[in-house]
């Protein structure tokens, strides 16, 4: 099978060019699941899709494979595939372990983070200043752009922890946050800074204050949950 060579997202480079038809597809239709083209619930009928993706039949049922792989998209049997539900019940799951994983993940690197780890994240907050001064723009590569730096930040604060397994793990939970990060942020007006959070956060892990630093990340990922829990109750609705 193909696909086989195929890193999913919690392994692939966002800024990796694709190196195959199916690592493309499957990047493609990753990205309009994650930015709403198509809706939770969705069926997703290979028939018409592989015309719009530009790749055979084949092809794009290993890029859907893929995606239920990362609990994008759910396999129906012999009924074909539909785009994962959303809930806010998984987005309470997903954001409380990321917070048990993230912050101990966060108090180990600040532990045994050296100058390297310092100057990453220093390089690391600096462009995501530059793209959050961009987030107002309504153009679509801003909050792409925007999504690469807020994931590059969040690996280099938690960089220097000695656990594959945390950051593994870790990697799977934020992927999976993605569509309700995108949703809190961009489906209604932003009512939190951002950047503030960011900074706080930024500046407790460089004064070493593992403690307070733990606490604003804890924060900072349940304010997404909270304005997840604000949109109306009907958005939540299956799609079909």
């Amino acid at each position: 099978m193909r696909g086989k060579s195929v890193s999913t997202v919690a392994d692939t480079d966002p800024v990796q060019e694709p190196k195959t038809l199916v690592e493309a597809a499957y990047l493609r239709l990753r990205r309009d699941i994650i930015e709403g083209v198509h809706a939770p619930g969705e069926k997703l009928r290979v028939e018409h899709l592989k015309d719009t993706y530009e790749v055979g039949a084949g092809t794009l049922r290993e890029a859907l494979l893929l995606l239920v792989t990362d609990a994008l998209v759910v396999a129906q049997g012999q009924r074909g595939f539909r785009v994962a539900p959303i809930s806010i019940a998984d987005c309470e799951d997903i954001s409380h372990t990321r917070v048990l994983l993230e912050t101990e993940a966060l108090r180990q690197s600040i532990a045994r983070g050296d100058d390297a780890w310092e100057a990453a994240l220093v390089a690391a907050f600096h462009r995501l200043t530059r793209a959050e001064q961009k987030l107002t723009d309504s153009d679509d590569s801003t909050t792409e752009d925007w999504e690469k730096c807020n994931h590059a930040f969040h690996e280099a604060l938690i960089a220097a922890t000695p656990s594959r397994w945390i950051r593994h793990f870790e990697q799977i939970l934020y992927q999976q946050s993605e569509r309700y990060r995108r949703i809190s942020l961009f489906r209604q007006p932003i009512t939190r800074d951002i950047h503030a959070e960011h900074h706080a956060l930024f500046d407790a892990a460089l004064a070493r204050d593992a403690a307070r630093a733990s606490s604003i990340l804890s924060e900072h990922i349940l304010r997404t949950l909270d304005a997840v829990k604000r949109l109306p109750v009907d958005f939540f609705a299956h799609r079909g």
